[in-house]
């Protein structure tokens, strides 16, 4: 399942954190705010993956393989 995380959804996340900072959060914001990391770091997770199958890593023998093959994390 794929999650885009959109302008309200980041502003909520930075509203819950400056809250919690200074007056406390209810349990229900901070169940709210703990299923928003979780979202948003699941999103970091993918763009960071994606970004690795553009990598490629030249070997010591001159061959040029893509990093995940190289570092044996294939289908991540």
């Amino acid at each position: 399942m794929v999650i885009f995380m959109d302008k309200k959804m980041i502003e909520r996340i930075n509203e819950l954190a400056k809250k919690k900072k200074t007056e406390g959060l209810t349990e229900v914001e901070a169940l709210e705010q703990k299923e928003l990391y979780k979202k948003y770091l699941a999103e970091i997770r993918g763009q960071f993956s994606k970004t690795l199958d553009n990598v490629s890593v030249k070997e010591s023998d001159g061959r040029v393989v893509p990093f995940k093959e190289a570092y044996g994390k294939k289908g991540q």
